[in-house]
Order: structure tokens, then C-alpha cells, then sequence
């Protein structure tokens, strides 16, 4: 899978790419991003260390790569909402897995849509639910069917 090239997406789209990116590079510790739409699939990644594996030559993504986060953000947000259904916990709005080397971190963006980030173990977790926040919420509002629509192209004909 390539990065998806954002010449020829609208204004809106761009704009995703660029705060996905600006949030793995502005955040230390923070290995992955991807958003996933409700149904599981990834929408928006930057993944910098998929690049890296590219560049060297290799055409897989090294071991917990964006796609490999999209994955498993669908499943984490898949298993806790039906665990708030169970619980009559209402909406999830964020889940955070702390492994022994490192972290995921879940937050919902809109109509189910999900916002992922994968972690080192040292992050610092405030910093990165922050970021997410900040993003979440610029990112809310614009994440129409239309614009889902146009980035889930943009991934498939990057691949």
C-alpha cells in the first residue's frame, strides 16, 4: 500500500491529511494514526514508519502499521460499544489500551467513525488524548458521508 496522494481531493480532505499528519509529527511517542470509518474501514493514516519500510524496499508494512491500528481499532471499538450496550453505558467517547511496549488510544469522531494512535510506553497520555481531542474536533464536523466517501477512494486507489 502507498500513501494516498492528495492532489485532486477536495479542500476538506487536505485538510485530514494534514492534521493527521501534523498530529504524529508534533506528538512524541506516537507511532501510527489512522481513522476508521463505522464499518472498519481505514479512511486516513500516517504512518512514518511505513514509509521508512518502503523506501528501504520492503512492500509490507512493518509490524503495527496503520492498517494493522485500523484493524484493531475497529475491533477495540466494535467490543467496547457493545459492552456500554450491555452496561447501559451510553456512547463510548474513549478507550485507552496500556501495554507493557506501548499504547492505543480510541476516540470517537462522529456517526461512529473512530480516530486511533498508536504509542510508545513513555508517551505522555494527557499530550496525546489532548491532540486527539483537538482533532476529533476539527475533524467532526467536515467528516460528511461525502468527504468518507472520497477518502475511503483515495485509500483503495492508493493500494
Amino acid at each position: 500500500m502507498t500513501a494516498p496522494s492528495t492532489f485532486g481531493l477536495s479542500t476538506e480532505a487536505r485538510n485530514l491529511h494534514w492534521l493527521l499528519s501534523n498530529l504524529v509529527e508534533e506528538v512524541p511517542g506516537v507511532h501510527s494514526v489512522t481513522v476508521v470509518s463505522s464499518d472498519g474501514l481505514m479512511l486516513l493514516s500516517s504512518d512514518p514508519g511505513h514509509h521508512a519500510a518502503r523506501a528501504m524496499g520492503r512492500q509490507d508494512g512493518p509490524r503495527g502499521s496503520s492498517a494493522d491500528l485500523a484493524t484493531i481499532v475497529s475491533g477495540i471499538g466494535s467490543l467496547t460499544i457493545g459492552a456500554a450496550k450491555l452496561m447501559d453505558g451510553g456512547g463510548v467517547k474513549q478507550t485507552m489500551v496500556a501495554m507493557d511496549e506501548g499504547s492505543v488510544f480510541i476516540m470517537s469522531i462522529s456517526d461512529g467513525s473512530l480516530l486511533g494512535v498508536h504509542a510508545t510506553p513513555d508517551c505522555d497520555m494527557s499530550v496525546i488524548a489532548y491532540h486527539m481531542a483537538l482533532f476529533v474536533g476539527r475533524a467532526g464536523h467536515v467528516l460528511t458521508p461525502e468527504l468518507r466517501s472520497e477518502l475511503r477512494k483515495s485509500m483503495e486507489s492508493a493500494q
